[in-house]
């Protein structure tokens, strides 16, 4: 699978080799755990999402994870699903839009748990699949990034554009290859109320989860 030739070596920030990828799904994270094999990074996935709603449909998004770091022998942290505190921070910001505040406090919370993890374990970079997408906002991501790892001295949040040198185009051929679970909507309740919402709009069915897959519909397992 590991795509090599012409890719781009990495170099990851103050020489050092180890990182914690912060994972949102494996759509978004394949390329850069494609990347970071080629360039023989020390890494390790953890996936930390409370945001993702519901149940059923995150489950299916970490085991589509799961399945990819086992095939590419990649250590996988199943962090918790503590969904209970993410609406508690999340109150009073149900009718944000995607990007608005609901997104910076959502990144935060992902990124704060993130930047724990690496401080406890070792971990002197942490980076995030996230900023792949182009639904994403960038800047609001690296932000987010750059204040969690500023509660713990020595710790860098790997500001990477992960989109450039074909990282996008990328993600969207190893999702094929792999066909990936193909999420319909970014993951939270809300985000999931907006697009239906869009849809009914404009005469489109609802999301039906846990049935569209990149490329083909892969066959049950």
């Amino acid at each position: 699978m590991i795509n090599s030739p012409g890719k781009v070596k990495l170099t990851v920030p103050n020489g050092e080799n180890k990182v914690l990828l912060h994972s949102c799904c494996a759509p978004c994270s394949g390329s850069l755990m494609e990347s970071f094999a080629c360039s023989k990074i020390d890494f390790t996935i953890f996936f930390y999402n409370p945001n993702i709603h519901p149940k059923e449909e995150y489950e299916i998004r970490k085991n589509e994870n799961i399945r990819f770091a086992r095939k590419m022998n990649i250590p996988f942290i199943d962090a918790d699903y503590d969904r209970g505190n993410w609406f508690k921070r999340a109150k009073g910001m149900e009718w944000e839009p995607e990007r608005g505040k609901r997104c910076s406090m959502c990144f935060d919370m992902r990124f704060e748990r993130a930047a724990l993890f690496s401080a406890e374990n070792g971990f002197k970079v942490f980076t995030s699949s996230l900023g792949i997408s182009r639904w994403k906002d960038m800047v609001q991501i690296t932000q987010s990034g750059m204040r969690a790892a500023s509660r713990y001295p020595g710790l860098v949040y790997w500001t990477y554009n992960w989109r450039k040198n074909g990282g996008s185009q990328r993600m969207y051929e190893i999702s094929k290859e792999e066909q990936f679970y193909q999420q319909e909507y970014c993951g939270c309740v809300y985000s999931l109320r907006d697009t239906n919402l869009w849809r009914l709009k404009n005469g489109r069915k609802s999301v039906e989860k846990g049935t569209k897959f990149y490329g083909a519909h892969r066959p049950a397992e």
